[in-house]
């Protein structure tokens, strides 16, 4: 299935650190084979592996798990201690106070808390760590997805909320998160069921090293175990355009799902997305990745994704990215043979540098 693509703003957001310290990130974008004219056009979007060797390389020139974003350095393997310190502890709870506990040791490291508000439980982190808060709504990513990984399950959130106004890619979050979602908040957070709380931990010191191996952007691009409606939908798009060049219908996908369309409709209303919105993000992050990581012929990639003639595909893709599929190719293209890279370089489970596994 092909992974979601990722919008330019987060590329943007994620190379302010380097830029901050005057790393030239001109080498690193092209090593990760995004052609940096990409990053002046808004619609703009970059493919899990793409996005993963910038990442990389950000992480290997700023020694830095927060990749310059923060007012203070987290050295190469603070995450993995605390993973450590937290992994035998009775249930999630005291694992997530020990987390919170722990990064409050380091002076300038990241604010964060877990409170119990009524019949909510909420995990907060401050919100203005850097000018993009791209490292406060990864750090909120990254302990929701370590929380249902220690415990094996996907912890449904309530929404989540931002501490700052909307920006522009604002339609990415409920999709993101998996969730409603609501922005000037007073801090940055996730708000769930307090009984999650109270579930054991199921992994083990093997399982975590085999977790630390990609960490952290294996927690920020992995799927939720598959568990929302939104998932199971999408893989199901995504599994039929691998067998024929027409995307199933809305009642013929909540038939697979032994449901009615009508319900279908509403869990996916649930959680803040729709029948449409999952079908054209499948084409889309198909068609990117088609573009960027094979050498298919155009005409055939617009009818392997469903299209009827090559004019209709233009349209879309313009309206997704901001450019013809032409052009996105020709720019990946030559910015991977600037570096010498191979296309298909590293995926998104590629393993993190040494110092992360310490």
């Amino acid at each position: 299935m092909a992974r979601r693509t990722i919008t330019v703003h987060h590329v943007r957001a994620v190379l302010r650190g380097a830029e901050r310290h005057g790393v030239d990130t001109v080498p690193l974008l092209r090593v990760a084979q995004i052609p940096p004219l990409l990053l002046g056009d808004d619609r703009a979007r970059v493919t899990a592996p793409q996005f993963a060797r910038l990442f990389h390389e950000l992480y290997r020139v700023t020694q830095d798990e927060f990749l310059g974003l923060g007012s203070a350095v987290s050295r190469p393997g603070t995450f993995a201690m605390m993973c450590r310190a937290s992994l035998g502890c009775r249930d999630l709870g005291a694992a997530v106070e020990r987390g919170v506990t722990f990064y409050g040791l380091f002076p300038g490291g990241p604010d964060l808390v877990l409170e119990h508000r009524g019949a909510e439980a909420v995990f907060g982190v401050r919100s203005d760590l850097d000018q993009d808060y791209f490292l406060a709504e990864c750090l909120l990513i990254i302990w929701h997805r370590l929380c249902s990984w220690l415990i094996g399950r996907r912890i449904p959130l309530r929404h989540a909320e931002f501490g700052h106004p909307p920006p522009p890619h604002r339609d990415e979050y409920e999709l993101l998160f998996g969730c409603p979602v609501r922005f000037g908040a007073e801090r940055t957070g996730a708000r769930f069921d307090p009984h999650w709380l109270d579930a054991p931990l199921v992994r083990d010191e093997d399982a975590l090293e085999e977790m630390l191996r990609r960490a952290p952007f294996e927690l920020l691009s992995r799927r939720e175990y598959g568990t929302t409606v939104a998932e199971q939908v999408r893989r199901a798009l995504a599994r039929s355009l691998r067998s024929a060049p027409r995307l199933p219908s809305l009642g013929e996908v909540a038939a697979r799902l032994a449901v009615s369309p009508a319900t279908l409709r509403r869990r996916l209303a649930e959680e803040a997305t729709s029948y449409q919105r999952l079908k054209d993000a499948v084409r889309r992050d198909a068609a990117i990745a088609g573009l960027v990581e094979g050498h298919e012929p155009i005409a055939e990639l617009a009818a392997r994704l469903g299209f009827s003639e090559d004019t209709a595909f233009h349209r879309a893709f313009r309206r997704w990215t901001g450019t013809t599929p032409g052009a996105y190719r020709t720019d990946t293209a030559s910015g991977a043979h600037r570096t010498g890279t191979a296309r298909p370089a590293a995926s998104a489970a590629t393993p993190a540098p040494r110092g992360q596994r310490s």
